[in-house]
């Protein structure tokens, strides 16, 4: 089974099937948990999900992108009153070691209506293409966020982005280079800085890359866990999560 299918299979089982024993099966028994919420190893999420089958959750998964042993599933969860919202969505990342899923991330939003250009926080394609270009992609991807998202150097963003075509998934954010400049503008004169100061996680499948970042927005502690979509090596499609990092856990193992 590769680590796709595992992932894929786990969640089935949890958030599905809502099958304990199934789950199990999946679950290493010293699982590392990073939901701030959710205390760390597999007894915990198997002792869940018979509430979460109360609950009537329902999981659907949009895209699914893996890497080695990491697995990334963008997700949109309903009914998630448990989760503090009645719909949320989310990035969840798993890794597998020895044949069972070993390790979660996450980074979850509330839903939002689309944004100025239409478009919502999980709509547009889902194929992966471009196998052969995966790693191009990834470095592509690695030093955009190096250089503008970290660096600050702005006058560079159409080494990385598309001038032509650049579609935005964020719920406050219209396409185009314009749209984000506006953005990017708008809040600067609210002086709320948008600060990424560390990369913790790149994986790239073909044209799609996902990062998962630290820094602050407007000074308070955030996660940011970002997908690009490239063509012809220019960034052309973007979606993210942030949500912002509790001072308080479930577990000493911090969100990353």
């Amino acid at each position: 089974m590769t680590p796709k299918e595992l992932v894929l299979e786990a969640v089935e089982a949890i958030f599905i099937n809502f099958d304990p024993s199934a789950a199990q099966q999946l679950l290493a028994p010293d699982y590392i948990q990073h939901n701030p919420a959710v205390p760390t190893g597999a007894a915990p999420i198997l002792g869940f999900i018979p509430g979460l089958k109360d609950s009537g959750v329902e999981v659907n998964i949009h895209r699914v992108i893996a890497e080695g042993d990491m697995v990334v599933l963008h997700t949109t969860y309903n009914n998630a009153q448990a989760f503090g919202a009645d719909t949320l969505v989310g990035f969840d990342v798993f890794r597998v070691e020895d044949g069972k899923v070993a390790e979660h991330w996450d980074n979850l939003t509330p839903l939002a209506p689309p944004n100025p250009s239409g478009h919502t926080q999980t709509d547009g394609p889902t194929d992966i293409t471009d196998l052969d270009r995966t790693a191009e992609n990834k470095a592509l991807v690695a030093d955009f966020v190096e250089t503008i998202l970290k660096g600050g150097e702005t006058d560079r963003i159409t080494d990385f982005l598309s001038a032509e075509t650049y579609i935005q998934h964020n719920s406050q954010i219209a396409d185009g280079l314009d749209g984000l400049g506006a953005a990017l503008m708008a809040m600067a004169d609210q002086g709320i800085q948008m600060i990424y100061s560390d990369v913790h996680m790149v994986v790239a499948e073909g044209n799609f890359v996902f990062t998962a970042s630290e820094g602050t927005l407007g000074g308070v502690p955030t996660a940011f866990y970002d997908l690009f979509r490239v063509e012809d090596g220019k960034i052309v499609e973007h979606w993210d999560v942030i949500a912002d990092i509790p001072s308080e856990m479930a577990h000493d193992n911090g969100k990353f």
